[in-house]
């Protein structure tokens, strides 16, 4: 029946149903043929999954065996053969199956894990093919060693290992003469030398330990009273170079570039300060200046939300508040970003009025909390 006539008679069929019922049935032909052509590949690869032909294969070769023997003792006994040789047939037979089985699901794990390659598939289809494919393989391997190979003990008597007495001394003296030719060679006894001076070298770090104490290195700064604040080009910043909420780096002017020195500049509006009554003059026209290394793992902290008036490090998100002395309000840094102190010269130009008010960068031991 043409789809026309399908659609005369059953007008509550719209296009979409119908083309749902026909990728249905084409996917269950295919299903079908898949199987079938599947079955005849994996009885042509493994014979002995025919199952109950063999096993009757198996049971017409015995008649002729009963047939020879004689009496009750010699029938049980080829009862006893038979069925060992039935369940072997099973065994192998099943062993047969699941390796095949195994090893389809290896391949499609590796298609699955090729197309997704090729075709820019998500992370899951690789991993989930991958994962497929060795798994397959493995329980493959585990299947064939447990069902498809020969379990069979071997025994062979040992003979008398015991050498002869005139054997037995000289080999006492090879060994020995050769322990003393060991311990005659240079190569020992540089081997011992350098053990030795690897545990004198230990020992003297560990006296090390014990010297001056490299806090008073960690605490200088590279900011000295009247330097100029100037960009890393070389431009000199005045006191009304930037316009409020606007950001810019500094560097002393004889260190222009210092990792050590990174300083940024922030202008807000000076009624805004919350500042420290300590630092109520280190913001002239309100210029403030903290060191651009996050107290939390030596970051540049290069962020400034112009409307929170927050400084924020990019690598772990912490937030310093600009106008209270950039305190941290959010992430895992622990500690305010060092303050430079400034004042403006004759000229307008920005100056810094000491080094910071902390060591920058990340805390170490004595620095206090």
């Amino acid at each position: 029946m043409s789809g026309n006539g399908l659609n005369r008679e059953r007008p509550d069929l719209d296009q979409a149903t119908e083309r749902k019922i026909r990728t249905t049935a084409w996917f269950a032909t295919g299903a079908m043929l898949s199987w079938r052509l599947g079955k005849r590949m994996t009885l042509a690869l493994f014979p002995s999954l025919g199952g109950k032909q063999s096993e009757k294969k198996l049971t017409a070769s015995n008649p002729s065996q009963l047939a020879n023997s004689d009496g009750p003792s010699s029938n049980r006994a080829s009862d006893l053969t038979l069925a060992h040789e039935t369940h072997l047939l099973r065994r192998r037979r099943w062993g047969s199956f699941l390796v095949g089985c195994s090893f389809a699901a290896s391949i499609a794990g590796f298609l699955l894990f090729f197309t997704a390659y090729w075709t820019g598939g998500s992370n899951q289809m690789l991993g989930g093919g991958l994962a497929i494919f060795l798994a397959g393989w493995a329980a493959a391997f585990i299947f064939w060693a447990h069902l498809l190979t020969a379990h069979k003990e071997a025994v062979e008597p040992r003979e008398d290992m015991q050498p002869p007495p005139r054997d037995r001394e000289e080999f006492e003296k090879a060994f020995c003469d050769g322990s003393r030719e060991l311990q005659r060679r240079g190569l020992l006894k540089l081997i011992t030398a350098t053990g030795l001076g690897f545990v004198a070298l230990t020992v003297v770090s560990l006296f090390r330990s014990l010297g001056f104490n490299p806090n008073n290195a960690l605490y200088t700064t590279v900011w000295k009273r009247g330097q100029r604040l100037m960009t890393e080009d070389g431009k000199t910043i005045r006191a009304d170079t930037l316009e409020p909420g606007s950001t810019v780096i500094v560097f002393p002017e004889e260190s222009l570039g210092s990792e050590k020195a990174q300083t940024v500049l922030v202008r807000v509006d000076p009624s805004q300060l919350q500042l420290p009554d300590s630092r109520h003059d280190w913001a002239p026209q309100g210029n403030l200046a903290y060191s651009r290394v996050c107290t939390h793992a030596g970051c540049a902290v290069g962020l400034y939300l112009r409307t929170a008036h927050m400084l924020m490090c990019p690598c772990h998100q912490s937030t310093f508040d600009v106008l209270r002395g950039a305190q941290p309000t959010g992430g895992p840094a622990a500690r305010p970003l060092p303050q430079l102190p400034l004042y403006v010269d004759s000229d307008g130009n920005l100056r810094a009025a000491g080094g910071f008010s902390t060591p920058p960068g990340p805390g170490f031991w004595g620095m206090p909390s």
